[in-house]
């Protein structure tokens, strides 16, 4: 997948974010390696962080950690909202973590 150079890192970040697919999870390291900065996980992490305000459409519960771990969950209004909204899509979440985690992850760059 090649996005444009002239589109600011957090938009391609979005970009990746909407194709994740319902009912399935990717990670912060994947969407990163994805986009050519493998070592910027942190980075889409911010982007993510972001997302709210710049696409509240945006299904950002759909990015965790490189382990499963809901660590996004703060931006999302109440503490388990985040988890809500993955378990709305079939997802089991236990203990802040994606169950079946190899699963349901997704690769945006296979």
């Amino acid at each position: 997948m090649k996005i444009h150079d002239e589109i600011s890192f957090f938009e391609r970040v979005y970009a990746i974010v909407e194709m994740i697919p319902r009912g399935r999870v990717t990670t912060y390291g994947a969407i990163a390696a994805c986009l050519g900065s493998k070592g910027a996980s942190r980075m889409v992490g911010w982007a993510m962080n972001s997302s709210h305000k710049a696409d509240p459409t945006l299904p950002a519960h759909r990015v965790v950690n490189r382990t499963g771990v809901l660590t996004g969950k703060h931006h999302f209004g109440s503490p388990g909202m985040m988890q809500q909204l993955l378990e709305n899509e079939g997802i089991l979440v236990i203990d802040d973590q994606v169950q079946n985690f190899s699963d349901v992850f997704w690769d945006p760059c296979p």
